[in-house]
């Protein structure tokens, strides 16, 4: 594979600046108000709750468990693994420990102080939209980075190489609903673990949004008698080239032909009026595209 400086430059500024922005989220409106999203901000979170020690402060913690599954990861996921976590391990803790000094309620006349505002009843519910989506812009950044933002994703991916059954999202989510049950047990207050909870929902689906993407593509499989015909059509009104596939009939056994054709959400509609136009008894199986690469899509 040719290195290409360039693309590891861009790579590696989109994991630093999605780290960046993940810390700023975490710092300025999830650890002041101890909303328990999951994650280590989360761990963090209910460790120095439950300790109340001047010295285990949210912040070491979060530094302490993110380096202390870095090396974990390094042990048992191998180098290739840590390397992928290692600007966010370094960048991550650094930001949280920069960004928090932003809520004194004397640097920039406490302007970041969300607790001390004006408006501090409505406070708790921007802290929960707004870190939920910087979070989520965070992580998307960092993950069309090709980097990973580490944390609880390593203890699961370790479980995951030892029990090869599980799948890695559902060992996140059960440490991430585990956190959120604990810091409940912790702060016994049903409102601020439901905040917490809302804010992993926004957090998710901005990753969702931002990282599979809004794609307008499809891809159509078409198996017909009359795929010729069709082929031709398609070519001729749509612009779009068709891959031709030789397949068998499971049941019949019969050799077969069959389309398929990547193709944009406005011409949905004209392409099942070729389909129905040649042959109304085809069958078509239409899927959702999040990505197409190539001559005639965009790279």
């Amino acid at each position: 594979m040719t290195f290409n400086p360039h693309h590891q430059f861009k790579n590696i500024l989109l994991s630093v600046v999605g780290t960046l922005i993940l810390a700023f989220g975490v710092a300025l409106f999830i650890i002041p108000f101890d909303l328990i999203v999951g994650g280590v901000s989360g761990i963090a979170i209910i460790l120095s709750h439950h300790f109340q020690s001047p010295f285990m402060t949210t912040n070491l913690l979060i530094a302490v468990i993110t380096w202390v599954l870095f090396f974990l990861g390094l042990i048992f996921l191998g180098k290739d693994f840590a390397l992928k976590t290692l600007i966010s391990t370094i960048v991550y803790p650094l930001g949280i420990s920069v960004f928090s000094q932003l809520t004194d309620p004397d640097v920039m006349n406490g302007m970041f102080n969300l607790r001390s505002s004006a408006y501090s009843e409505i406070a708790i519910l921007l802290a929960v939209i707004f870190g939920g989506v910087l979070i989520g812009t965070g992580c998307a950044l960092t993950f069309l980075g090709g980097g990973s933002t580490g944390g609880v994703d390593v203890l699961a991916f370790i479980i995951c190489k030892k029990m090869h059954k599980i799948r890695s999202s559902t060992v996140i989510f059960i440490i991430d609903v585990s956190a959120i049950l604990l810091g409940f047990i912790v702060f016994n207050d049903l409102v601020i673990s439901l905040l917490g909870i809302s804010s992993a929902f926004i957090t998710a689906m901005v990753i969702d949004k931002l990282f599979l993407g809004e794609s307008n593509a499809f891809i159509a499989q078409i198996i017909s008698d009359h795929y010729r015909e069709i082929n031709q059509l398609i070519a001729a009104k749509l612009r779009r080239t068709t891959s031709i596939i030789d397949i068998e009939g499971g049941y019949s056994g019969k050799a077969k032909k069959m389309l398929m054709i990547s193709f944009t959400m406005n011409q949905y509609h004209d392409l099942f009026n070729i389909i129905n136009q040649i042959d109304s008894t085809a069958f078509v199986t239409i899927h959702r595209a999040h990505e197409i690469n190539g001559k005639g899509w965009t790279r």
